[in-house]
């Protein structure tokens, strides 16, 4: 496999994966706590409400169970942690995990599209952030995934809306996931991303404290904004094409 070293994290092409760094960190709690900030690096930059982290119960290639480190660490840590985790589904064979940030979250419920398009999907955005999760699971628990989820990760509401079938725009192209009208803000906050997880791959290939990156002894910077678009901000443009688009 191609070292992470030797490829530049700044390369417009390619995103880090955790397989580029997993080698580093032998001790269980530092390789978990590690793992958890790359993976949620968006969510601790404040660029995304939530991650769906997927363990499966297996060893990976660096040697390490992190289902096994998780059952064993997780709760711990993310206890410390600005996360909060809610289990979607557990099986046997692998756990999925929703990291998320609490007030994000809950802004997310105060915008009136997201409560709009939840409520045409069945919730009760009234419940709050708890209720949220709790259906969210169940649905998770019946074996498909729900097509809800991507309001929950923050992905702009006229990509969700489109991939539910219940929005006005088109589909554009296929970027981390598929985008409909206007694709310019889609992919410049798919690229947000992806900058999220090089300059964490860059602390933790630097030598920063997995548990700092996690933001468990300080450091952590103010929380941005997060990117929300609403349903009309295609207004302007022809729907009766798509554009093409290179894919992220």
């Amino acid at each position: 496999m191609t070292s992470f070293a030797s490829t530049p994290i700044t390369n417009g092409d390619r995103k880090p994966v955790w397989m580029d760094l997993a080698g580093r960190f032998p001790d269980d709690r530092d390789c978990l706590a590690a793992f958890l900030a790359f993976e949620t690096a968006e969510v601790l930059d404040g660029i995304k409400p939530s991650s769906l982290v997927n363990l499966l119960n297996r060893p990976r290639r660096c040697g390490k169970n992190l289902h096994a480190v998780w059952k064993e660490h997780g709760e711990g840590i993310i206890r410390k942690s600005p996360l909060e985790a809610k289990v979607m589904v557990e099986r046997s064979d692998s756990l999925l995990l929703l990291l998320y940030d609490q007030r994000m979250v809950s802004e997310l419920l105060e915008n009136r599209g997201v409560r709009a398009l939840l409520r045409r999907s069945g919730y009760t955005p009234e419940n709050g952030v708890d209720g949220l999760l709790s259906e969210l699971a169940r649905r998770f628990a019946s074996g498909s995934v729900p097509h809800e989820i991507g309001i929950i990760l923050g992905y702009p509401l006229k990509d969700v809306a489109g991939f539910m079938g219940v929005g006005h725009l088109r589909f554009t192209c296929q970027g981390p996931w598929r985008i409909f009208g206007n694709p310019q803000r889609s992919l410049m906050l798919a690229e947000a991303h992806r900058q999220c997880h090089c300059r964490m791959a860059v602390r933790l290939m630097a030598g920063t404290g997995p548990f700092e990156c996690l933001g468990i002894s300080g450091g952590a910077s103010d929380r941005k904004k997060v990117y929300f678009y609403p349903h009309d901000e295609n207004d302007n443009q022809n729907h009766k094409g798509g554009t093409p688009c290179v894919s992220h």
